[in-house]
């Protein structure tokens, strides 16, 4: 029904940028928040920033004033920049996306997950 597809992950060093993309595509009728989150090995998953409809965000205290989460509604696109990267910041980051889509003559409104993309920062 409604598949998200990341991108932008990868191998970077200490201090370095990344910026990943997450596109949503499907029966979408509106999607509301948006946000990123990342599991390291052996911890649980964390949010790590989030987006409302409206624009309004919210991080981690970790990933504050490093990381900046922004959408475009017309793609049904979340990105997140992540700046001065820390090996810490090294996990698998997916994309989770509110959704309302069209099912059959009705709406449901439903959470869906990205597959996640490794990102792995070196010290």
């Amino acid at each position: 029904q409604v598949q998200l597809v990341e991108s932008g992950g990868g191998l970077v060093q200490a201090g370095g940028s990344l910026k990943l993309s997450c596109a949503a595509s499907g029966s979408i009728f509106s999607i509301y928040d948006m946000g990123w989150y990342r599991q390291a090995p052996g911890k649980e998953r964390e949010l790590v920033a989030s987006i409302t409809s409206s624009g309004n965000t919210d991080y981690a205290d970790s990933v504050k004033g490093r990381f900046t989460i922004s959408r475009d509604s017309a793609k049904n696109t979340v990105y997140l920049q992540m700046n001065s990267l820390k090996p810490e910041d090294t996990a698998v980051y997916y994309c989770k996306a509110d959704v309302s889509i069209v099912y059959y003559s009705t709406r449901r409104r439903l959470d869906y997950w990205g597959q996640g993309t490794q990102v792995t920062v070196s010290s």
